[in-house]
C-alpha cells in the first residue's frame, strides 16, 4: 500500500479536524486524545463534506441532516447502522501519511 504524506503531525491540535486532497479522494483527518484517525472525507448519507460539520468530544455531527459517527471508531451512532470508511495512518518524522486505499 502506498502512504501520502498529508501534513506536519503538529498542524492538527487535539480535538481539531481538517479536509484534505488524497488522489481524487476528500480525506477527513481527526486528532482526538493525541490519536489521528482518517476516514473518507464525505457522509455517506448525501456526500456532504464532513469537515464542515461539528467535533465535540469523539462524536463527528454532519452539518447537513445531523448524522453522527465515534471517531475513534468510525461506527455511526445515528443512525447506528452506517460507518465511515477508514484510511491506515503511519506517523513518520513528524509527519502524517494516509494509505490510498480505504478500510471498512
Amino acid at each position: 500500500m502506498k502512504f501520502v504524506r498529508v501534513c506536519d503531525a503538529d498542524e492538527l491540535w487535539d480535538g481539531e479536524m481538517d479536509a484534505f486532497d488524497v488522489g481524487d479522494d476528500e480525506v477527513l483527518l481527526v486528532r482526538v486524545n493525541g490519536e489521528y484517525y482518517a476516514y473518507h472525507g464525505t457522509c455517506p448519507h448525501q456526500s456532504v463534506s464532513l469537515a464542515e460539520g461539528s467535533l465535540e468530544g469523539t462524536t463527528l455531527t454532519c452539518r447537513a441532516h445531523l448524522w453522527q459517527f465515534d471517531v475513534c471508531t468510525g461506527k455511526g451512532i445515528n443512525p447506528a447502522s452506517e460507518r465511515l470508511r477508514r484510511y491506515p495512518i503511519r506517523i513518520e518524522d513528524d509527519a502524517v501519511f494516509i494509505g490510498m486505499e480505504a478500510k471498512e
